[in-house]
């Protein structure tokens, strides 16, 4: 393989340890350092900001796991690191070690390594170490001097690939390479890995989908391990691993960042959470939104199970921590076979007690304090992540997937469709009395609160974005008031009618894949105006954190 064919950032000569390579074209300089003293310092960003994640201790109870099921959880350990390694390259480029090294501060390495690289990913993307220029939108997936037009204009194959990255070379060619050409390196040993911790399986279905998954790390093709974690349904242990999400592609929206959750099974609570996924066909039948926007049927086979996390590793691990999944994302896999739904309790609860609870007492009035529950935090982040299997996976206006026609403004659409109907789920359940635990003015309450806590992540996250729309539309509707202290107040019949309202609005612009429109919400809407930026710094000034950051590994497990 070629040097030449291998992205611009990765072209240092430890990225790749491979023979025969030819001379690396130059790296790009908006994405490395310009200093020559090698030594970053902290820039644009006060002190205090390195204090806005609060460490947890990862870990479970592994009692019940047999010897060589705790060995299994270490091959997987091992393999999630190599996809950490990934993302450091495909997000930043920069050797990890090196840049880490060449940061004096503790705290502010510790700040460089949470947000893998020298860009604050909960504060835009904004510059905090010296030396170094903003951010490309592409990261390393794309030549950084590229436009969307370019790309949108060319012939080069893939170019709306999930799994390759684009480069140009000496004569301004576009072309795309393979992950599995790109980082065979690396997934190599991590498939590897998978393999000898699949002959420690005693579930036969999930040695069938690491040996799976290991093949898809090596050919570039993932729908046939995706189909195969479909089918676990019995397996203690579980790990997510591989290119997943596309967050990290701000320019497009299509390429998807490596990154590992390792799983523990929490047995009592997926027991609970069994019976929901079969409301999802009669639940997608009465979204408020005209037919022909519904006319897709959920998968059947969708499941929903809770999880204690034990190791995140890539772009889950990157800035805020997600704390629900719902996967696979391939459509077609999606529409045959629904998806999985894993709550992440562990870390679900340490983000309640640490950030939830604190941001109520300082910006919800007291007389609704008592509606923010635990469970209700956690069936609105369960339901979520269920919503995603609602609504519309294809254009009604031949423009493709609404992934592919909506672009780099696909995720965050996405988020804001899983939050409302997610809430319009719990509305729909609580009325037919599925859900028998609290009331609806506490999953509303505490859903408001959550906005609090999402909205901090900043606008480079889909997350974020998603959160500042519902928070504007929100207002517009009159779903809260705030009272002369400055706290605010859900309006229930308001807040239903704007759920409804913001949920046609959503379904209709992912069917019709409306790209103008969509840029146009985002641009109206997806913004901290001074109000709210004013109650932020609030929570701000109250040290509370804004998300948690995890001391993780083999050693804290015990194994």
């Amino acid at each position: 393989m070629k040097l030449s064919k291998i992205s611009h950032a990765l072209l240092i000569a430890s990225v790749l340890t491979l023979s025969a390579c030819s001379e690396p074209e130059t790296i790009n300089n908006t994405q490395t350092s310009t200093q020559e003293n090698n030594d970053y310092n902290l820039v644009n960003t006060q002190q205090s900001r390195l204090d806005i994640y609060t460490n947890v201790t990862l870990t479970s109870d592994l009692s019940h796991l047999t010897d060589n099921q705790k060995k299994m959880l270490s091959k997987l350990i091992d393999a999630s690191k190599l996809m950490d390694d990934l993302f450091w390259k495909q997000s930043f480029g920069m050797d990890k070690t090196q840049f880490l090294s060449n940061i004096a501060d503790e705290k502010v390495r510790q700040f460089a390594e949470i947000n893998y690289g020298p860009w604050d990913r909960l504060n835009g993307d904004k510059v905090f170490l010296s030396g170094f220029d903003p951010k490309t939108p592409g990261a390393e997936f794309y030549p950084h001097n590229i436009t969307k037009e370019e790309l949108n204009s060319s012939s080069v194959k893939d170019k709306q690939g999930l799994y390759s990255i684009i480069t140009r070379d000496d004569q301004g060619n576009l072309s795309s390479t393979s992950y599995s050409e790109v980082f065979q390196t690396e997934l190599t040993k991590a498939a590897s890995l998978l393999r000898e911790a699949s002959k420690l399986a005693v579930d036969k279905e999930f040695a069938n989908y690491l040996n799976l998954r290991a093949d898809a790390l090596l050919n570039n093709s993932y729908q046939r391990s995706d189909l195969a974690w479909m089918d676990m349904k019995n397996n203690p242990i579980d790990i997510v691993i591989g290119p997943i999400e596309t967050y990290e592609d701000q320019l497009f929206g299509y390429r998807a960042g490596f990154e590992s959750y390792v799983l523990v099974k929490d047995l009592a609570w997926s027991e609970r959470l069994a019976k929901f996924a079969a409301f999802l066909p009669e639940l997608q039948a009465g979204l408020p939104v005209d037919e022909k926007y519904k006319q897709e049927v959920p998968g059947s086979d969708a499941d929903l199970n809770a999880y204690d996390v034990i190791y995140y590793a890539g772009h889950s691990n990157a800035g805020s921590k997600t704390i629900a999944i719902n996967l696979p994302n391939d459509e077609q896999v999606q529409l045959e076979k629904g998806t999985r739904r894993l709550q992440l309790k562990n870390a679900m609860r340490a983000k309640f007690d640490k950030i939830m609870l604190p941001i109520s007492e300082q910006l919800i009035v007291p007389e609704q304090r008592k509606h923010i529950t635990f469970d209700a935090f956690f069936a609105n982040i369960m339901f979520h992540e269920v919503a995603h299997g609602l609504g519309i996976k294809n254009t009604i206006t031949n423009k493709g997937t609404v992934r592919q026609s909506l672009q780099e403004h696909a995720s965050a659409l996405e988020e804001g469709k899983a939050d409302i109907l997610g809430l319009y789920m719990v509305e729909q359940l609580l009325k037919k009395g599925e859900i028998t635990d609290g009331t609806l003015e506490d999953y509303y309450t505490t859903f408001m609160a959550g906005i609090f806590r999402s909205v901090r992540f900043g606008a480079s996250s889909a997350h974020g974005k998603a959160n500042m729309i519902r928070f504007n539309f929100f207002k517009e509707q009159g779903a809260f008031s705030k009272n002369a202290q400055g706290l605010y107040k859900v309006n229930m019949e308001e807040m239903a009618t704007a759920m409804q309202n913001l949920s046609q609005l959503i379904l209709t612009l992912q069917g019709d894949g409306d790209y103008e429109k969509v840029s146009q919400l985002i641009a109206t809407h997806g913004s901290i105006k001074a109000e709210l930026k004013a109650d932020l710094a609030k929570l701000s000034a109250a040290n509370i954190p804004v998300d948690v950051t995890f001391t993780q590994g083999k050693k804290v497990l015990g194994l």
